[in-house]
């Protein structure tokens, strides 16, 4: 197995063409849930309601009970078991969904209010309790109700277990087809963090690698060999402007922004030899921030901006590495955290900084592993044979990665714990790289 593969990504070379092309129509990521989750929470979710109109197409109990299920924490009840279905508090009988060890139960109704607007209500309940802990109701349009699911999936993530919810977001990935004359089509996609609403927004005959989101959610930074020179664009999700702010001779890769938003770490090796800088956005000026004689990649951002980790072979194999910084560049001499193994690679930091998603090699395998920082100890969460790009959400609570699944490479998504695996398959060709992105910007 070639250790150099995940290390030097970057660094290849293909022969092709970007083109500019209206995106045809795709088949979108679903996820296959194989699996429960022992321990976990039990819950209740009784299909909305509804009043008036055409029934909408979204059944937003399913979608709740799914990312609840993704999560690790949650074990729905079946639609079939249910005891009852009530769609307010004031219809439960809470004795009912005690006797069936209940612990909450999420209802609601969905009323048409004009033909361009629908009323949805939710409402979370406290069985032992007898009491509501949350509710809420939303205007919205017919189309926007798988995303008001999801927002419903973080209020009730958040009332019971205390933390955020992280449904309500996004994936980015690159996609990977063959056209009719066998061409390779590299598309670069982003979607709800289930798979669904799957939109196309930059298509190449050229390989797009290194997807990474702006800290608002907002932006994708990504990288198309362009007849084998590396060049580094940025788009505006939403007003689909395009710009190339990095096309230096030789490598320019691996983007990552800095929390503030206001920089980007990048390899280049423009002076001769791959190494991390730091561009501020506005003024394209470049920092330094290495300088060693081996090859330093794959830069990732303390949350505090205090510090970036990094993947280097300058101790002869491939290791993560940190460096302290602040605007004038390094404050001191890069510090290696990894020491279990011979490679470790493409690291995610956690959202509190706390824990590391990185590629670990196990023998002969690479797997997704978690090293907790504080406690210095490293779990393994997978155990397929080539575990890619692992991607925190952005509440730490979950971790998408790439693997090999009957010879595609598809998406995962798995709890910190590894204890169960949610496929996101797609029907055709492969999809790769996954960047999860930020909270949403509020609107």
């Amino acid at each position: 197995m070639n250790c150099k593969k995940h290390l030097g990504y970057f660094l290849v070379s293909w022969l092709a063409g970007i083109t500019f092309v209206t995106p045809p129509a795709q088949a979108a990521l679903t996820i296959h849930i194989t699996q429960g989750v022992e321990g976990a929470q039990p819950i209740a979710l009784v299909p909305f309601s509804f009043q008036g109109g055409v029934k909408p197409a979204v059944n937003i109990s399913d979608v709740i009970a799914q990312d609840l299920t993704i999560s690790g924490r949650f074990s729905p009840l079946p639609v079939s078991e249910l005891i009852e279905r009530p769609d307010d508090s004031s219809k439960i009988d809470y004795s009912l969904w005690r006797n069936k060890r209940i612990d909450y139960l999420v209802v609601g109704k969905i009323q048409t209010i004009d033909p361009q607007t629908v009323g949805v209500q939710f409402e979370l309940v406290d069985i032992l309790k007898g009491n509501r802990l949350v509710g809420r109701q939303f205007q919205t349009r017919p189309t926007e109700l798988r995303r008001v699911a999801h927002m419903i999936s973080d209020q009730v993530y958040e009332a019971i277990t205390g933390q955020r919810g992280a449904f309500d977001t996004y994936l980015a990935y690159v996609t990977i087809t063959r056209d009719q004359h066998n061409k390779r089509i590299h598309r670069l996609a982003i979607a709800d963090m289930d798979g669904a609403n799957e939109q196309v927004i930059y298509e190449s005959l050229w390989p797009i690698i290194s997807p990474a989101w702006s800290p608002d959610a907002t932006r994708v930074a990504f990288v198309v060999i362009n007849n084998g020179q590396a060049e580094l664009y940025v788009q505006n999700i939403y007003t689909k402007y395009t710009q190339k702010i990095a096309a230096f001779p030789g490598l320019n890769n691996a983007p990552a922004w800095s929390p503030d938003g206001r920089r980007m770490a990048l390899t280049l090796s423009k002076d001769g030899n791959a190494e991390i800088y730091i561009m501020d956005i506005d003024t394209k000026k470049l920092t330094r921030i290495t300088n060693n004689y081996s090859v330093d990649t794959e830069a990732a951002w303390l949350p505090d901006g205090s510090g970036l980790l990094f993947t280097s072979d300058r101790g002869g194999h491939p290791q993560i590495y940190r460096v302290n910084i602040n605007d004038r560049g390094a404050t001191g001499p890069a510090q290696r955290l990894t020491f279990d193994g011979d490679y470790n690679a493409r690291a995610s930091v956690s959202p509190d900084g706390k824990r590391i998603a990185m590629v670990h090699l196990v023998g002969g395998q690479f797997h997704i592993s978690v090293l907790d920082l504080e406690h210095d100890q490293l779990t393994v969460l997978t155990d397929t044979d080539l575990d890619e790009s692992p991607s925190f959400a952005p509440n730490g609570g979950m971790i998408v990665y790439e693997t090999k699944d009957q010879g595609h490479n598809v998406l995962v998504i798995t709890p910190t714990d590894g204890r169960v695996k949610y496929p996101l398959n797609l029907q055709s060709g492969d999809v790769r790289q996954p960047a999860w992105s930020p909270f949403k910007r509020s609107e």
